[in-house]
Formats: structure tokens, sequence, C-alpha cells
């Protein structure tokens, strides 16, 4: 088995970038959903209510975050990797509040243009530490602004044991991985415990239970039943359908697409 693509998603919800090399923070990869969108509220903003989200694509500049609609790439706002205003925001993400800063007025008054609704892009200092649930972490883990867990693996093969089973064919930027392997058989990672990926070993917490947000095409922010329809016909647990694995960090470095991995014996 060998990594075959990593993905970031620097703006949670929004388009995710596909790299060589990454490197591994506790909290994810780096520059992994350190920035989010909220309402006035605070509260966070997905595509699972807000479709058009999925039209925005994230580009990594020299100075920061370039954002663009894509199918218009003039209609585009630069985020700087330094938020511009000492302004904090209690954030919330699921079960936690925690503390995000505003980026900047210019670039919360774009997002708020584009997406058609006020809002504001606020960004995770380091300061702030978003805790794992002590049942999943091994170290007194911190997450960045993901739903839950600091990085998520799905094996090629588990992919295509799905399309097999659809009219349609679905890509894997629904599922929003982190890492992507070739090789094994269909949910190989269902069995893993600790894997080794290059040099960086992380430890498998949970399988990932998957929304609504699977049924939004990345491309058109159109939604349909699949593939959430056809997976819940065989991968439901307890009410959840699953498809990929969450896993934290054992140890930090770099990955690279085409590191070989190893499952250790946990």
């Amino acid at each position: 088995m060998q990594l075959q693509d990593i993905y970031i998603y620097p703006i949670k919800s929004l388009g995710g970038i596909r790299l060589t090399t990454a490197k591994v923070e506790v909290r994810g990869l780096q520059y992994d959903r350190r920035w989010m969108l909220v309402d006035e509220s605070g509260m966070f903003l997905s595509q699972r209510t807000i479709h058009r989200m999925a039209l925005l694509q994230v580009s990594i500049e020299v100075d920061g975050l370039r954002v663009f609609l894509k199918e218009d790439q003039s209609v585009n706002c630069l985020v700087p990797f330094e938020p511009q205003l000492e302004v904090y925001k209690e954030v919330t993400i699921w079960e936690d509040t925690v503390t995000g800063q505003l980026v900047s007025a210019q670039v919360d008054a774009w997002f708020s243009k584009v997406l058609d609704m006020p809002c504001h892009l606020v960004y995770m200092p380091a300061e702030t530490a978003r805790r794992l649930k002590p049942k999943y972490s091994v170290n007194d883990e911190t997450v960045s602004f993901a739903d839950g867990m600091p990085y998520m693996v799905i094996g090629q093969a588990s992919l295509d044991d799905l399309n097999a089973r659809l009219d349609k064919p679905v890509p894997m930027d629904r599922f929003r991985p982190n890492f992507v392997f070739s090789g094994g058989g269909a949910f190989a990672e269902d069995e893993w415990q600790v894997v080794k990926i290059g040099a960086v070993e992380f430890k498998v917490t949970k399988p990932c239970a998957r929304c609504v947000m699977t049924t939004v095409d990345q491309a058109t922010a159109q939604t349909s039943k699949e593939p959430l329809k056809t997976l819940a016909t065989y991968r439901t647990v307890n009410n959840n359908v699953m498809f990929g694995q969450n896993m934290i960090a054992l140890n930090l470095g770099e990955v690279h697409v085409g590191d070989q991995i190893q499952l250790i014996d946990a």
C-alpha cells in the first residue's frame, strides 16, 4: 500500500487542495481547516446547508490563501496568512465553542457578498486549544476546525467498491479525506489500528460518519440522494453511514505522495 493523494482544506467546507508533500502537525496537516466561516452569532457555516460554498476554491500563494469562484476566477479574494485584526470572537463548531480571530473587514465583506449572507472568516490562533474527547486522545491532542478529528484516510479501493454500485460514479472529493491510499482491498482501513505513512505514525480513532454533504456535487453545488443512499444499504452502523477512518498523529514530520504505508501492531 502507498500514499496516493494528500489533500488539505484550508477554509472549512470550501474546495480542497491536492499536495505532493505535507507537514504533519498535531491538529492536522499544515494549513488544514485553520480558517472557518461563521455567521454573525459565531456558528460555523458548511455546505450541509449552504451548498454554494462548494463553488469556492482555495489555492495557496506566497502571502496567503487565494479564494475564487470556480466558474469565474476573476471573482477572488486574498486571505492573508496573518489576521489583520486583533479582534477575537467566540465561535461554535458542533459541541465545541472556541476563540477565533477575525481576519479582516475586507475579507468578511467579500464572503458576505459572494454567499449573499452576513458572515465572518475566522482564523484559529495557536493559543486556541480545541481538545479531543479523552476517549480518542493519546497525548491530550487538539484539533483544528475539522468536524472532530485531525486526520481522515480512505482507500481508493473503498471508493471503487462504492462506485461499482452507483449508476453515476462520484469522485473522492465528495468525502474530503486528507489521505487516499492505493493497494489493499475495499475498506482495508476499517481494520487498521496504528499505521505508518512514510516516517509518521497515526492511530486510527474511529470510523467517519457521513452526512448530506457527500451528496453535494463539488463542481456544480447541485445535490442528489447519492452516494449516501447507496452507502446506507451496506455501510450503516448504529444508524450512522460509515466511510473512511479518522486518525491522530503519534509523531510529527512530513508525508509525501508515494510514501509506503505499513501497519503497526497496536
